[in-house]
C-alpha cells in the first residue's frame, strides 16, 4: 500500500587565532547587534543610544572576504562626523566615510589585508575599534580545501578565477508583441521603456542592471532596477531600492569540477518540468503560463541574486553552497546597500539548497519558497538507494526464486508508489551522482577515477566532492583502491541494514511470505563505487555523523528561525514526491513542538501545485516579513514568526490558474489501513517509500536505524511464517531488524555555522561550530526583529 499525509571543540587553531586577534574580548552575548538598513534603534541619527561604536554591516566581522567592509561608526550624541578620524592598519581611511541618507556615518573600506585587520576610530569620547578577518575573494571563507582540479572560465586572470565585474542592462518594453525583457544599451536608449512603481512608492522607468562577477571561483549575478547615468553607494542607493534581497536557485544536485553559470535573476518561474524531472516529461506547460517571480521582484524594489555554486547540479555541497551566499550577500551591501529581509526562492534542487541553508545557516535566509520540495540531499538518498536495489531485482527475473512471481502492483507497493515509474525516473535522473567513475564537468577521461586503471583519480560523485563534511573512510574498512593510493575515499552515510523490504504489504497479505524472503534476501547493498554487493550497505562511521551535524541530513531543528511556504503539486511520477512538503513538516513538529511557520499550497498543476504560486507565495512572504519587522518585542525570533504571520496566511487550496480555492490543504480521500501507510487520493496524492513500507516515518531521516531482535510473534501477515522461513529470516538478519520506534543510530541535531578549516586554511574534516559571531557585527544582513547572527552561531 501507498501514502501517508501527517502532520566548539575540534578547532583549537582557529579558536586561538580569534582569541588573539581579539575577536571573542568582551563578547557575553554571541547575539550581534542587529540594524534596520544598519541602524540600531536609538535616539539620535546615527542609530545610537548613546554609545559609540565600529560596527561591520556587511558581514560576521571574521568572515570578510574580498579586501572590503562596508563600516558604520556610531559617533557619540551630539558630536560632529568632522571630529572622527578612522584608521585601517594604521593608515588614515577617514576619507572612505560620508553620512549616508538616512543619517548614519558609515564608509566602504578597502584595502583589508589577508588574516587580521584592525579598523580604529577615534572619537570625541574614546577610541573605538573592530578587528576584521579578511579572506581571498577566491575563497574558502568556511567550507575548507577546494575542489581539485578546478577549470576556470575563460577570461580568468588568475587560478582563483578572478574577473572583473561586468554590466548589462535590460528593460521591459510597452509594446505588446515585445514579450519579456529587452537589451538595453544605455548609450542609445530605448524609447518605449515602461515604467514601475516600486512598493516603496517611486516610480522609474523599468530598466534593469545586471551585474555578473566572480567569487569563491564561480559566478554570481545581481540584478536590480537602475537609473542609468545615477551614482548609487550602499551611502546614498538610487531611490526606487527597497532594501529587499530575493535569493534564485537551480535544480538538481550533482558536482562540477569548474566555474559555471549562476540562475537567472531576472526571469524565475519553476515552469521547466522537462528539465527538473530529468527529461522524464515529454509535454510541460508553456513557460508563458507561469508567473515569474524574479521579475516581479524586481519591478517592486528588490534586488535579486544568484550564484552559480547554489545551484544544485553544479554544487551539491551545503558548506560551500552557504559560503558562496555569505560572500555575495557580503557584497551587495557592500555596493548596493543593508538589507532588511532576504527571501530565497527555487524548486527542486532549489528547494533543497533553501531548505538545508536555512537549517544550518540560520539568518542567511529570513523567508524561503521552496517549489516541489526537497528537504536535502543525503536523507532522500536512501529512498534513491533504495529504488535502485529494487529495481536491479524486480527488473531481472533471474533473481527471483523458485516459484516466485512479481506483478507490476506488488512492485509498486513495495516501492510505496502508484507504478514503479517513479523509481525508474529516479534512477536514470539522480542515481548516476553518486557513482564515482560518472563523468563530471572540469575532468577529463585521463583525470577521472577507474578502480583499475586510475585509482588515484578525480572520484566525480557528489558524496566525494563533499569529503571535508563527511570525513574519508576509517582505514580498517579500505578497499584495494585505497590502500593502493594510500587514503580513503568520502565515508557514505547511507545503510539498509535490518530493513525488512516490503513488510506493511505482506503484513496487509498484499504480498506473499515467500517473496518477501526472496525480495530481502538478495536485495543486497553497494559498494564504496556504489557497486551492487550481496550483502547489506553498512553506514560508514564518522560520516553518518557528520551528515547530520552538517545538516546534510537536515533535522529541521533551526529551521524555526526562517519563515516556509511550500508550492507543492501532485507527483506524475517524476520522483518529486509530494510526501517530501511533509517530511519537513514531520522534522518540524519533531524537533520544534510546531509547523507554524511552514505553510504548504498545493494545487493540480504536477510537482508546482499552480501556475501562480510562485509569484503568490513570494506577495506572502513579502507580507509576513514586513509584519516581523515591525515587532519590536523581546520574543525570541521563532515566537515572532508565527506570531506575526498574518492572520490569512496558512495552509491553502489553489486552483492551478492562480485562484485560491480554499484554506487548509487540498480536500482529499485518505483511507486508513491497519499497519500500512494511508492512501491519500484526491487534488495532491502522497505516496510512500519503501523505507515508509518497511516501517519508517514520514520524516525519512533514520538513515541507519537501531536494531531489535527478530521476534517471530511480530505482525508478518495473515499467513506467517513456516520453520523453514523462519530459519531464513534468521539468516537474512543476523544482528536483527529494523526499530524505527527509535531515533537513528547517530542521529543529532544540525549544528548551525560550522567551518570546516583551520584558521591555516587546513581541513576540519566534519567540521566545528564557529565561535558566537564577534560583537558589532553582521548589522547589515536584516533588521533587528530578524536575530540575524543568534545565540550559537
Amino acid at each position: 500500500m501507498r501514502g501517508i499525509r501527517s502532520a566548539c571543540g575540534g578547532n583549537i587553531r582557529f579558536l586561538v587565532a580569534l582569541l588573539c586577534a581579539g575577536l571573542l574580548a568582551g563578547c557575553g552575548s554571541s547575539t550581534a547587534p542587529t540594524l534596520v538598513n544598519g541602524n540600531a534603534g536609538g535616539s539620535n541619527g546615527n542609530g545610537s543610544s548613546g554609545a559609540s561604536a565600529v560596527r561591520v554591516l556587511s558581514n560576521r566581522a571574521d568572515l570578510i572576504s574580498g579586501g572590503d567592509a562596508l563600516v558604520q561608526v556610531v559617533l557619540p550624541d551630539g558630536a560632529p562626523a568632522g571630529a572622527t578620524t578612522v584608521d585601517l592598519n594604521g593608515v588614515d581611511v577617514t576619507h572612505d566615510f560620508s553620512s549616508a541618507s538616512d543619517g548614519r556615518y558609515m564608509g566602504l573600506v578597502s584595502g583589508l589585508v589577508p588574516g587580521s585587520n584592525q579598523i580604529v576610530a577615534h572619537l570625541p569620547g574614546g577610541d573605538s575599534s573592530v578587528t576584521l578577518i579578511d579572506h581571498d575573494n577566491g575563497g574558502p571563507v568556511i567550507s575548507g580545501p577546494q575542489l581539485e582540479p578546478w577549470v576556470c572560465q575563460q577570461g580568468a586572470t588568475d587560478a582563483k578565477c578572478n574577473q572583473p565585474v561586468s554590466y548589462s542592462y535590460v528593460y521591459l518594453s510597452t509594446d505588446p508583441t515585445k514579450s519579456g525583457f529587452q537589451a538595453y544599451d544605455p548609450a542609445h536608449p530605448a524609447t518605449d521603456v515602461a515604467s514601475t512603481t516600486t512598493d516603496n512608492g517611486t516610480t522609474v522607468p523599468f530598466i534593469v542592471r545586471i551585474e555578473t562577477g566572480y567569487q569563491d571561483r564561480d559566478q554570481y549575478k545581481i540584478a536590480a532596477l537602475y537609473q542609468p547615468g545615477k551614482p548609487w553607494t550602499a551611502n546614498v542607493p538610487q531611490p526606487q531600492f527597497n532594501h529587499k534581497l530575493l535569493i534564485t536557485h537551480g535544480v538538481s544536485c550533482g558536482v562540477d569540477h569548474t566555474t559555471g553559470n549562476a540562475p537567472s535573476v531576472t526571469s524565475y518561474a519553476p515552469a521547466n518540468l522537462v528539465s527538473i524531472t530529468g527529461g522524464s516529461l515529454p509535454v510541460t506547460p508553456p513557460t508563458a503560463v507561469f508567473a515569474d517571480s524574479a521579475q516581479y521582484a524586481l519591478g517592486k524594489g528588490f534586488a535579486v541574486m544568484s550564484t552559480a555554486l547554489d545551484y544544485s547540479g553544479h554544487n551539491c555541497n551545503l558548506p560551500l553552497q552557504a559560503e558562496s551566499l555569505i560572500m555575495a550577500k557580503e557584497h551587495l551591501i557592500e555596493q548596493y546597500g543593508t538589507l532588511r529581509y532576504t527571501i530565497g526562492t527555487g524548486c527542486s534542487g532549489g528547494s533543497l539548497a533553501q531548505q538545508w541553508i536555512a537549517n544550518a545557516y540560520p539568518g542567511i535566509y529570513q523567508g524561503i519558497l521552496p517549489t516541489c520540495s526537497f528537504p536535502d540531499a543525503w536523507g532522500t538518498a536512501t529512498q534513491f538507494a533504495d529504488y535502485h536495489l529494487t529495481l536491479a531485482y524486480f527488473l531481472d527475473p533471474s533473481k527471483w526464486g523458485s516459484g516466485v512471481v512479481w506483478s507490476p502492483t506488488q512492485m509498486s507497493d513495495v516501492q510505496g508508489h502508484l507504478t514503479i515509474v517513479n523509481s525508474e525516473v529516479s534512477e536514470q535522473a539522480q542515481f548516476h551522482v553518486a557513482v564515482p567513475t560518472d563523468p563530471c564537468a572540469g575532468v577529463t577521461v585521463a583525470q577521472r577515477y577507474d578502480p583499475k586503471t586510475n585509482p588515484g583519480g578525480v572520484r566525480c560523485d557528489i558524496q566525494d566532492a563533499a569529503i571535508n563534511i563527511f570525513g574519508p573512510r576509517p582505514e580498517a574498512i579500505w578497499s584495494d583502491m585505497e590502500k593502493t593510493v594510500g587514503h580513503g575515499f568520502a565515508g557514505f552515510p547511507v545503510d539498509n541494514v535490518g530493513v525488512q523490504y516490503g513488510l506493511q504489504v505482506l503484513q496487509l497479505g498484499t504480498i506473499t511470505p515467500a517473496q518477501f524472503i526472496d525480495l530481502n534476501q538478495k536485495i543486497g547493498g553497494l559498494d564504496v563505487d556504489t557497486n551492487p554487493t550481496p550483502t547489506r550497505t553498512p553506514a560508514v562511521e564518522p560520516a553518518l555523523a557528520n551528515a547530520y551535524r552538517s545538516g546534510m541530513i537536515n533535522e529541521g531543528n533551526n529551521m524555526n528561525q526562517v519563515a516556509i511556504i511550500d508550492c507543492r503539486g501532485p507527483d506524475p511520477g517524476a520522483f518529486h514526491d509530494a510526501y517530501r512538503a511533509f517530511a519537513m513538516r514531520a522534522r518540524l513538529d519533531r524537533e520544534n513542538g510546531t509547523h507554524a511557520n511552514q505553510l504548504i499550497w498545493e494545487g493540480p498543476i504536477p510537482i508546482v501545485a499552480d501556475a501562480q504560486c510562485n509569484q503568490t507565495s513570494l506577495i506572502a512572504m513579502d507580507r509576513w516579513m514586513s509584519a516581523i519587522e515591525k515587532d519590536t518585542s523581546s520574543k525570541p525570533l521563532a515566537q515572532k514568526i508565527i506570531a506575526d504571520k498574518p492572520a490569512d496566511l496558512g495552509d491553502q487550496c489553489w486552483s492551478g490558474v492562480g485562484v485560491k480555492l480554499s484554506d487548509g490543504l487540498c480536500p482529499g480521500i485518505n483511507t486508513p489501513v491497519a499497519g500500512a501507510p494511508a492512501l491519500s487520493v484526491g487534488v495532491v496524492p502522497i505516496y510512500a517509500t519503501p523505507r515508509m513500507i518497511a516501517g519508517d516515518a514520514i520524516s525519512t531521516d533514520t538513515n541507519k536505524c537501531q536494531l531489535k531482535p527478530l521476534n517471530r510473534s511480530d505482525k508478518y501477515g495473515p499467513l506467517g511464517f513456516t520453520d523453514a522461513q523462519w530459519a531464513q529470516m534468521q539468516q537474512i538478519f543476523p544482528d536483527g531488524v529494523c526499530d524505527y520506534s527509535k531515533p537513528g543510530v547517530s542521529q543529532q541535531p544540525t549544528i548551525p555555522w560550522q567551518t570546516y578549516q583551520n584558521a591555516d586554511g587546513s581541513v576540519i574534516y566534519g567540521g566545528t561550530p564557529l565561535p558566537p559571531a564577534p560583537a558589532n557585527s553582521g548589522g547589515g544582513w536584516a533588521g533587528p526583529a530578524f536575530e540575524v547572527f543568534s545565540p550559537g552561531t
